[in-house]
């Protein structure tokens, strides 16, 4: 597993960061070696320790990250954290670890007081980051799971070892030349003045410009400049006979705006329409989302209870073995209270392992759960995405053939109805879910 771990301070603002309510279920799973029975009030306690020393980082954090697909039970986290806490030398210290479960996946977070209370002074970890990549590798190879290149090979960790796909251009109708100056041919054959020839070419898609060199071309709504002359196979000189100078006729510049002024208009209208379309799924999946885990919650407290009462009534049987009075005397001498003893205890173990083994299959259960319904979102989620993607791919060419201040303009209205959908949906979040 991924171990991130580093020495800081802020009990408090790490405490608020491991109760977020943005995870679908946080368990604090263990306070040892604090007076308190909260995590804040634990936290705070190791703070209030520090003070009597001169150290400011009096906490280590540690995030353990299983791969994606693992199922890790309670017991492998525990042992991960034993094994990682005596390379540390952390051994003994006061520890706190809490599980959080977020989109189908479980990690686990703990944090040691560094501060030796016998001893008033900080533990010294040194080189720990070097101790966590070690420690990470040898997980890996324990569980069996697919190490990442980086942890295989550190070299492979920095990106500038990767080549990088270049983006794909702009999108272009890639049509037929011949098709092209096929089009042009039957404008010109067709008119018989500009105002017909402007009409014919403008029905294919052209607009009618001068020319860098005041020749008559035409431009595409992608940009492409043609030469009348030369798509038509007419000379020159009978291009101006029927068409007369082009001093008249826009730029191509000014037919580029042209274009832009239409299309990125209705472009933008699509791209609104898309995001619509989105948030409303994105409503619909988060509600859908806020239910399962407020029944998982249920679920779980129903286990909870269920555990509980399983346990207080074995407790009452392992108890009614013991004879009392003189039999129970009597028990002590033959060594019969002593066997009882030892079979309690042993039922005992028995009792902890089987209720921990059905509180991790729950819990992985639920993972699956949400990873099933996670799956499910991004396949909605993702046709919006890529035709919005799409769609922003598309404007930008025709949003450099805006004026500057055209320009602005469009950004600024494109902001104001960002703006305007905000408000039109709400809040993004319902009701927040404690567990």
């Amino acid at each position: 597993m991924i171990l991130v771990g580093n020495q800081r301070g802020g009990s408090a603002d790490l405490a608020q960061h491991l109760l977020k309510d943005e995870n679908d279920h946080v368990t604090v799973h263990e306070l040892r070696g604090f007076t308190s029975d909260t995590l804040p009030e634990a936290l705070n306690e190791a703070y209030a320790i520090s003070r009597g020393t001169r150290c400011q980082k009096f906490l280590f954090s540690l995030s353990l990250n299983p791969p994606e697909q693992a199922q890790v039970s309670t017991e492998d986290f525990e042992s991960a954290v034993e094994g990682i806490e005596d390379r540390l030398g952390l051994s003994g210290q006061p520890r706190a670890i809490v599980f959080h479960e977020k989109e189908g996946r479980r990690h686990c977070h703990a944090v040691w007081s560094r501060i030796d209370a016998d001893e008033m002074k900080a533990r010294k970890i040194g080189l720990y980051k070097r101790t966590l990549n070690d420690c990470a590798r040898n997980l890996y190879l324990e569980h069996g799971w697919d190490m990442p290149p980086g942890l295989r090979n550190p070299v492979e960790r920095d990106p500038r070892n990767f080549t990088l796909e270049q983006w794909q251009q702009a999108k272009r109708i890639h049509k037929d030349p011949r098709q092209i100056k096929t089009d042009f041919q039957q404008s010109w054959q067709a008119s018989d003045s500009l105002k017909a020839f402007t009409a014919a070419i403008e029905e294919r898609g052209y607009k009618l410009a001068k020319g860098d060199r005041r020749g008559h071309v035409a431009v595409d709504m992608h940009g492409e400049v043609y030469s009348i002359a030369r798509m038509t196979g007419v000379k020159t000189k009978a291009v101006r006979a029927r068409l007369g100078e082009p001093d008249e006729l826009p730029s191509v510049d000014q037919c580029k705006a042209e274009f832009a002024e239409s299309i990125t208009g209705r472009l933008q209208q699509l791209h609104e329409e898309q995001e619509r379309k989105r948030r409303e799924q994105e409503d619909k999946d988060r509600k859908a989302r806020e239910q399962l885990v407020r029944e998982q919650r249920e679920a779980r407290r129903r286990l909870i209870e269920t555990h509980q009462a399983r346990q207080d009534r074995e407790i009452q049987a392992r108890q009614a073995r013991y004879n009392r009075g003189l039999r129970g005397l009597v028990d002590r001498f033959t060594g019969k209270h002593a066997k009882v003893r030892a079979q309690n205890e042993a039922e005992t173990l028995q009792s902890k392992a089987r209720d921990r083994s059905e509180r991790d299959n729950l819990i992985f259960q639920h993972i699956e759960q949400r990873k099933a319904l996670r799956a499910q979102t991004r396949a909605r989620q993702e046709p919006h995405q890529r035709i919005k993607h799409e769609l922003r791919e598309d404007m930008t060419p025709y949003r450099e053939w805006l004026p500057e201040a055209r320009r602005e303009r469009l950004d600024a209205f494109r902001a104001e109805r960002a703006r305007s959908l905000d408000r039109d949906r709400g809040p993004n979040h319902g009701p927040e879910l404690h567990l």
